[in-house]
């Protein structure tokens, strides 16, 4: 590992921590304490249309009650945009950023005469409609702005808990918005700019978001930005079997007391195979699965 270890959690504030977000932050929080690094937390309320600043705090707090806070201020994406717009200025310069001009219907239509049409549950794959060298906008106003990727195609990577990874970006996802058309900046690019701007070493998160890593990787890449390292951590299932979820309605944790903090994390500990922590305290608790997740 990396002599100066720098780790994060980053929830969006929709609501409450819930059973999953806290295997993600407790997952992070001991892998950066097992390699004497720093834990950082960041708010990701960039979509200003889902998330309240009421439930970062709320968040933090929660957090907080298990034992677990940020070794340096807690930065917001909502306060960044200067960042995001110099990342997107910089990708213009550079020919691999392009106003699109295209509806989802549009894409859809395109994607029909094209024989493209993605099955069930994939993602549509833009199929580079107004990319500069296809004729640009014609005519039509800018609704987003993309990222070309067809330089950056094939990535790979190597996940410490999933083990060698790859994707054709190109023909997995197309090119990826930067910049939405309601004017709110998309995640990839947040994300990759925070990353940096904070120097992240290592990013652990839930295994829902592993195909994110890639888009992740060519944005670092057409940046001139570090790499970073990749964890992805086992889900949480709800009883039918789909990823416990702000959205399938996964009960918020309760933390008001010591008890209750306690309780949730043995439960978080149990999803990531460490060892029950026979003490009543939450710090002799965390101090023992640090050691055991160091000894892996």
């Amino acid at each position: 590992m990396a002599s100066v270890y720098r780790g994060r959690f980053a929830p969006s504030p929709t609501g409450p921590l819930h059973a999953g977000s806290l295997v993600a932050a407790l997952a992070s929080w001991l892998d950066a304490r097992a390699h004497s690094g720093l834990w950082l937390v960041r708010i990701e309320d960039v979509d200003t249309t889902r998330c309240d600043p009421v439930w970062g705090h709320r968040l933090l707090a929660q957090l907080a009650a298990c034992g677990m806070v940020s070794d340096e201020p807690v930065i917001w994406q909502n306060q960044r945009s200067a960042a995001y717009e110099a990342a997107l200025t910089q990708l213009t310069r550079l020919g691999l950023a392009y106003p699109c001009g295209c509806s989802r219907r549009e894409i859809e239509v395109a994607l029909q005469v094209l024989g493209m049409e993605p099955e069930r549950g994939q993602v549509a794959v833009y199929p580079g409609t107004c990319r500069p060298d296809q004729g640009g906008l014609k005519d039509r106003p800018a609704r987003a702005w993309r990222l070309d990727v067809r330089p950056y195609t094939e990535v790979y990577w190597h996940d410490r808990r999933l083990g060698a990874q790859s994707q054709n970006v190109a023909q997995a996802v197309g090119d990826f918005v930067l910049k939405r058309a309601d004017g709110l900046w998309a995640y990839q690019l947040a994300v990759v700019v925070d990353d940096a701007a904070q120097g992240i070493t290592d990013v652990v998160r839930g295994e829902d978001l592993a195909d994110n890593t890639p888009r992740q990787r060519v944005l670092q890449a057409a940046l001139g930005l570090p790499s970073v390292r990749y964890l992805h951590t086992p889900l949480v299932l709800a009883a039918n079997g789909d990823k416990l979820s702000k959205h399938s309605g996964a009960p918020a944790l309760i933390c008001d007391s010591p008890a209750q903090a306690l309780s949730a994390l043995q439960q978080a500990a149990q999803v990531l195979a460490l060892p029950p922590s026979q003490t009543s305290t939450i710090g002799e608790a965390l101090a023992q699965w640090v050691q055991a997740w160091g000894a892996r």
